[in-house]
């Protein structure tokens, strides 16, 4: 959340839209007709959205000292007292919401973080009906799992272009809050292309004021059409009561983080090789941009990369992508992100206040590689590569570089830079410029987690 946000709570742990401001919806008098209602559309998608509840196994550890009888005695422990501080199991159950987006597959799509961890998954329908469920595949970095039960006769709702959406588009949230069962708010669509909140590696929220409390991450965003256009997924809550001021992931990224899953059951992020910042108002006066323009600067290609093989230079503006307008450097990064490998992108480059339109094609992360001249002066001579699984991989270093003396390792996981998560590396070079003299890095080594400093 950072400094900015360091007096509010995110709650993750199962969310959704609960009472909020009024929707504003037009009001017919009694005797000029039937009053407006949204019940027919709801009694359409209602079935399609379920409630999820997840149990996990959670091990209660012991002091391992506990097996020192010198330790007892100190502590005037008898023996006879040990088997009570034994690791014991317990049951732990949580509760979520989720979406029917395939009702003849019976795929179901929730937050990540409501089955994370989680050793059983049930879902429950409206009809009263109850499955168990198999985590067919999960996307951390943006929040989303894809489900599976083995059921007839379910109801499904249609997945909307949420790139279409617009700032006081009206939208009903249906989900599951507090384990009360299903419930229906409304509101409208406060902003879109919300980011920095560091609630999730790749941000791109819809942004509303309808309520969202805890047993509801998972649940439905949708128009007034009944199509999806959002998985509610978090809230900012001062001293933990709701302010109006809700997120929901945008369904163009459920959809695209979904079809990897059901296709291959994990995610593969695409990139281009390129670094970007925002521009700032000295920054466009400097480039010496008019009306107000919009878009990202590039601050950084790398050699060997499909952006450099395309002709893409530091210094450039990127303007839109496939025709649609950049907003800011996360939206940026979520739509190269969200790309299929081997797709095509079509950028708008504004170089020295001409437009260039430039073709570039998306390759999957994992096969660029980074020198660490690139990245920081104190890495220099080592080599990267995004982890699969997260973080940045130290993929080798150079003999007698600065970098082969730092302690840092081939194969070692970089996590986190300056206290900064590394998602990849991009946030990994983020981190790094916060400070020219030294370096923070936690680190995976060997399945243990390690701090190292190097100055």
């Amino acid at each position: 959340m950072g400094n900015k946000l360091s007096t509010i709570i995110i709650f993750l742990c199962s969310l959704i839209f609960g009472p909020s401001v009024s929707a504003g919806l037009p009001v017919s008098l009694p005797d000029q007709g039937p009053l407006p209602s949204l019940a027919p559309m709801l009694e359409k998608i209602n079935p399609a959205v379920v409630n999820i509840a997840t149990y996990s196994t959670q091990i209660n550890r012991y002091n391992p000292l506990l097996n020192d009888p010198f330790f007892r005695r100190f502590f005037n422990i008898p023996d006879e007292q040990l088997p009570q501080y034994q690791p014991s199991e317990r049951k732990q159950q949580s509760a979520g919401s989720g979406v029917i987006v395939n009702a003849s597959d019976g795929v179901v799509v929730t937050n990540y973080h409501v089955i994370k961890g989680a050793d059983e998954v049930q879902v429950s329908l409206i009809d009263g009906r109850s499955f168990a469920a198999e985590i067919i595949g999960s996307d951390p970095e943006v929040d989303i799992a894809t489900l599976r039960i083995k059921a007839e006769n379910l109801a499904e709702v249609r997945i909307a272009d949420s790139s279409a959406v617009r700032v006081g588009d009206f939208v009903v949230a249906i989900g599951n809050p507090f384990g009360l069962g299903q419930t229906v708010t409304t509101g409208i669509v406060s902003a879109i292309g919300r980011s920095g909140l560091g609630i999730e590696g790749y941000e791109n929220f819809i942004q509303t004021d309808a309520s969202i409390n805890p047993g509801n991450s998972g649940g439905a965003l949708v128009n007034l059409r009944g199509e999806l256009v959002g998985i509610n997924t978090a809230i900012i809550a001062p001293a933990g009561g709701n302010v109006g001021i809700g997120f929901a992931i945008p369904a163009n990224m459920v959809s695209a983080s979904m079809r990897q899953l059901l296709a291959y059951g994990e995610v593969k992020r695409g990139a281009i090789g390129i670094a970007v910042q925002e521009i700032t108002p000295q920054l466009s006066e400097a480039f010496n941009l008019k009306n107000s323009q919009q878009g990202v600067l590039i601050t950084q290609v790398d050699k060997h990369s499909p952006a450099a093989a395309a002709g893409i230079e530091a210094g450039d503006i990127v303007t839109y992508i496939n025709a649609t307008k950049v907003r800011s450097p996360a939206h940026f990064r979520s739509q190269i992100s969200m790309s299929v490998i081997g797709d095509i992108l079509k950028l708008s480059i504004l170089r020295q206040n001409k437009t260039l339109a430039l073709d570039v094609r998306v390759v999957a992360r994992e096969e660029l590689s980074y020198s660490g001249n690139s990245m920081h002066p104190l890495l220099e001579g080592a080599q990267f590569k995004n982890n699969p699984d997260g973080g940045v991989v130290v993929s080798g270093l150079k003999p007698n570089s600065r970098a082969a003396y730092s302690g840092i390792r081939p194969g070692d996981i970089i996590v986190s830079a300056n206290r900064i998560a590394a998602h990849d590396i991009e946030t990994l070079r983020r981190a790094l410029s916060q400070n020219d003299s030294s370096v923070l890095l936690k680190i995976i080594r060997d399945n243990i987690s390690l701090f190292l400093v190097i100055r």
